[in-house]
């Protein structure tokens, strides 16, 4: 049989039984054959590898298929439940509106201009304050997790303010700062600060000692070392801290919107409670959920994007 007839896996062999005691013919065939002596019986293997490219293409495309259906089977079928549930009466759309009588209620909305507008000032509160947050946490923690003495100064008191109720601190944010802007980007800033501390320090302080050594042993300074092998090597935890304190920022964005505000999503669910609109109420979770999903899509694209040179991440980034 010849190699062209029938591609196998890449570590498929197969043994030519017509050419065991011919070696001449296996040589006119083009085929390599092993060393033999004279006389003896020689057996020549045929290894029949289909194309790595093929193979690899045809892998990559079933997983981006599945991929991207695969995470969308259950909540298109909970939506088709919910419906189903909802228009056969089992379910009263008093106490739970219908998917349909949610989808005409973003629609009117959006008719009126609210939900654009809304939705941009949400956006904006949490860039602020996430980018606030997220700056001083990452400073801070490498500050703390390069020096020790820092690191005992300030530590402690940093875990006990970080167990404080969001909710807590709404009085006294109203007293300092007044119902304007401040105490809402205040409270999305300290909801992403800690988490991108607590990372930063814990990626820095856990780094393999060894790695510091063989820099050491290539004569780096201090400063070579932080930059070429600690936050590097600390980069991974960084990043996840990132991708939590982004979703702890829309969440304390929830919080921060109910101090008498006037506009953003949380002033919708607000104002949709009052007015005794469960509909409304569902379409602001609803945009909360995607704006919490979006988010965490990005930061795991650019995690993936700065952790390229990873061996955990090097073949997500190509596929």
């Amino acid at each position: 049989m010849a190699p062209s007839q029938g591609r196998r896996s890449k570590f498929s062999f197969m043994t030519d039984v017509s050419l065991l005691f011919r070696p001449a013919e296996a040589k006119a065939a083009g085929r390599t054959e092993p060393f033999a002596r004279t006389g003896e019986p020689m057996v020549t293997v045929v290894a029949d590898v289909s194309r790595p490219s093929e193979v690899s293409g045809s892998r990559a495309n079933g997983l981006a298929w599945r991929s991207f259906i695969l995470p969308w089977l259950l909540p298109f079928g909970l939506l088709l439940v919910w419906q189903f549930l909802s228009a056969t009466g089992i379910v009263s759309t008093a106490i739970v509106p219908a998917p349909s009588d949610i989808w005409e209620a973003a629609r009117e909305l959006t008719a009126r201009g609210e939900l654009q507008r809304d939705i941009l000032v949400s956006l904006r509160r949490v860039a602020i304050g996430f980018s606030i947050g997220a700056l001083g946490g990452l400073l801070f923690g490498v500050a703390v997790g390069l020096f020790e003495p820092l690191h005992d100064l300030f530590d402690r008191s940093l875990q006990m303010i970080r167990t404080i109720p969001h909710l807590a601190l709404v009085p006294l944010m109203i007293l300092w700062f007044g119902i304007g802007e401040e105490p809402r980007l205040i409270l999305v800033a300290m909801g992403a600060l800690f988490p991108v501390y607590i990372n930063t320090v814990g990626g820095i302080r856990n780094v393999d000692p060894k790695l510091i050594e063989l820099g050491k042993s290539y004569g780096l300074g201090r400063a070579e070392l932080v930059r070429s092998i600690i936050l590097p090597a600390a980069l991974q935890p960084i990043l996840v801290g990132m991708r939590y304190a982004l979703g702890v920022a829309w969440l304390t964005l929830v919080v921060g919107e109910t101090i008498a505000s006037r506009d953003g999503v949380g002033y919708l669910v607000q104002n949709a409670r009052e007015l005794l609109r469960i509909d409304i109420i569902v379409v602001a979770i609803i945009l909360y959920a995607i704006a919490g999903w979006l988010s965490d899509f990005i930061t795991r694209l650019v995690e993936r994007r700065l952790l390229r040179w990873h061996p955990n991440y090097a073949d997500r980034v190509k596929a």
